[in-house]
């Protein structure tokens, strides 16, 4: 095919990004890469095959930065900080045409990558709670099953939801605000001490990313 595998499906990722899922069909996506359309179904069955690999390749990206985190030999606040800016990148992406495409035109498929994603940011969330209770950083009484539900449950309704443009997702105030509602909810005095003692270098950091 002249590309591999990655680089057909970040370029499907891309049409999808600029037209929404339906409108392009797997006729614009074998013109878009000069291939015939035989040779495109050799590599996947349909459309729903190919928007299920698009879509998983993405979710994959963003969850590798995920489980790159916990290897930084980071506390458990600054280790949220890095998650909020994966999170940040992801809303930076985010589509709502994509997403309700995706949702209408192929609710199973859709369900299927929902559940991954809570999955892993679940688990990302409960790992944080428990690291930041050892550290003594997080109150020692907080339930940490509940919480990571509470706070999954949060971003996936600011996300879906039409509160919030993607300008506002991605500025440092709706960051900001999102950021301090979660520790100020969790945080031990040590651990808000901390916060308070490193926020402005989390800031810096968070400028830099954005410029």
């Amino acid at each position: 095919m002249g590309k591999n595998i990655g680089q057909i499906l970040e370029q499907v990722y891309r049409l999808y990004q600029r037209y929404g899922i339906k409108s392009v069909t797997m006729d614009d996506v074998a013109k878009h890469l000069c291939i015939s359309k035989k040779t495109l179904y050799e590599h996947f069955s349909d459309k729903e095959a190919l928007v299920e690999k698009v879509m998983g390749m993405e979710m994959d990206r963003w969850f590798s930065h995920l489980e790159e985190i916990p290897d930084k030999n980071l506390n458990a606040i600054e280790e949220l900080f890095e998650v909020y800016k994966v999170l940040k990148g992801m809303f930076r992406d985010y589509n709502h045409s994509v997403d309700y495409d995706l949702r209408k035109y192929y609710p199973e498929l859709s369900v299927k990558l929902r559940d991954i994603r809570r999955k892993v940011i679940y688990k990302s969330v409960y790992r944080n709670l428990m690291q930041g209770k050892k550290e003594g950083l997080y109150r020692k009484d907080l339930n940490a099953g509940i919480i990571s539900k509470l706070h999954l449950l949060r971003i996936e309704n600011v996300v879906a939801g039409d509160l919030f443009t993607i300008e506002e997702l991605t500025s440092f105030k709706v960051f900001h605000e999102t950021f301090v509602y979660h520790l100020q909810g969790i945080m031990s005095p040590k651990g808000r001490f901390f916060f308070e003692e490193n926020f402005r270098k989390f800031r810096e950091q968070l400028d830099h990313q954005s410029s």
